[in-house]
């Protein structure tokens, strides 16, 4: 099977999000990793779940087990440009590269064939679905790959994510706010005890103080099975942390030794997704005698890489552009509150935006829109697009007079076009809109 031919089948799959909200039961999942020969229990594994920050911090945390010697696996999604961004293994020289189109169809072609069989002997009611194909593809190339570590970012909610089949060393949970209520719950309680799902009896949960219902649900969960709370507040910068570019730089405390923190991503919000990848590595250590020192720990950091996160492309002729996947209202805060710290301040903005139509855009609107200049928008190449018609009363509703493009590289062409050399475009509202301009705006 070709790579091409192994991603048209793997789109060919039902998608959770497209269409009325399907029943998931883990137990289809369980057949599925049986009838491969449990893939998912031939590495290790840390599960990370939450509504924001849940891939910086897998991406973190696989940057500093990669630094500290170990063949580390990453899985996260959505991709932004193509499919096997999901599945990324630590090569020789100590990178994360994406798996290369060979072995993911290999993979893929084992999942597919185990699921025809699943389903021909009465085992599976229905083909797994796109995550569910794609999770199965990574635990098998990650197995066959003999990775020592995989660190896995839950894809949607936690309890029936097809990612919870694995048995994992540690359980973390980043911020959670309101996002995929029509399958989570329309409460951060509710959300809250999805996301707990992850949590194990007797295990470890590393997670942070935030919403006092989020707390509330997921201390009263750990209680319940007798896992062991771990806070990661110790790993934030209490004094205001000096900038270098877009990166944030501080000195933290981290196994008795002063660490010089250099974080490429940028965003003052990346500092807690940071103190959860360091509270995770630091247990590693201290609970399964992984060999992390506090050197690898500032390696590893200084080394992530992390695309479309304000991701700034600078540029000689013309606007600088800046990418983020902010898609929900908590992510818009997050951009927001980094624009308004940039150090000097853009003359001019223009956003250039887009969504999906069951994501928060008037909420989304209200937060963005009046912090430009001007605003674009425009379309994703997504079935669950939302209209141009929608996003346009959402503009009039957060009273800004917008420009339309039907195309995304369009959108961004007039942006530019609109927005004097020193200022700045910034591209957000979708992970889908940033992965159609990402390369369009690498090389404008």
């Amino acid at each position: 099977m070709t790579y091409a031919s192994a991603v048209d089948r793997l789109f060919a799959l039902a998608s959770e999000l497209a269409g009325p909200p399907r029943k998931y039961r883990l137990e289809e999942m369980r057949q599925l990793c049986e009838a491969l020969g449990h893939p998912e229990r031939r590495f290790a594994s840390v599960l990370i779940a939450g509504t924001n920050g849940k891939g910086s911090t897998a991406a973190l945390l696989a940057s500093i087990l990669t630094a500290a010697g170990y063949r580390t696996g990453l899985y996260t999604s959505p991709h932004l440009e193509q499919v096997n961004e999901r599945i990324r293994i630590s090569n020789t020289s100590g990178i994360l590269e994406p798996i290369p189109d060979e072995p993911f169809s290999d993979a893929f072609a084992k999942v597919e064939a185990a699921a025809v069989t699943l389903q021909h002997n009465g085992l599976l009611p229905a083909p797994p679905s796109f995550f569910e194909a794609v999770t199965a593809t990574a635990f098998v190339a990650f197995a066959q790959a003999r990775i020592d570590v995989a660190v896995l970012e839950v894809g949607m909610g936690g309890r029936l994510d097809a990612t919870n089949v694995v048995d994992p060393l540690l359980s973390v949970i980043t911020d959670i706010s309101l996002d995929h209520m029509e399958y989570l719950g329309a409460t951060i309680d509710a959300i809250a005890r999805e996301k707990a799902g992850i949590l194990r009896p007797n295990g470890i949960l590393v997670t942070l103080p935030q919403h006092p219902s989020a707390n509330h649900v997921l201390g009263e969960v750990a209680m319940s099975l007798n896992a062991r709370g771990v806070n990661a507040a110790a790993y934030i910068p209490y004094l205001n942390p000096t900038h270098t570019g877009p990166r944030n730089h501080y000195t933290l405390n981290v196994l008795d030794e002063s660490v010089d923190v250099d974080l490429p991503l940028a965003g003052s919000h990346q500092q807690r997704n940071l103190a959860l990848a360091i509270a995770a590595a630091v247990e590693l250590r201290n609970q399964y005698s992984y060999k992390i020192t506090a050197a690898e720990i500032a390696r590893g950091i200084r080394a992530t890489q992390w695309p479309a996160r304000l991701e700034r492309i600078q540029h000689d002729t013309h606007a600088d552009i800046l990418i983020d996947v902010a898609h929900n209202p908590a992510g818009a805060w997050a951009l927001r509150s980094a624009l308004s710290h940039f150090d000097p301040p853009p003359p001019s903005m223009t956003l250039v935006f887009s969504c999906l139509r069951d994501k928060a855009l008037g909420e989304m609107a209200q937060i963005l829109f009046p912090a430009f200049d001007r605003v674009v928008l425009t379309t994703v190449p997504s079935p669950r697009a939302v209209s141009l018609e929608d996003l346009r009363a959402a503009a009039t509703a957060a009273q800004i007079q917008a420009v339309e493009a039907s195309h995304p590289e369009q959108a961004l062409d007039l942006a530019l076009e609109l927005t004097p050399h020193t200022g700045l475009v910034v591209i957000a509202g979708s992970v889908y809109l940033a992965g159609a301009l990402r390369k369009k705006a690498m090389r404008a």
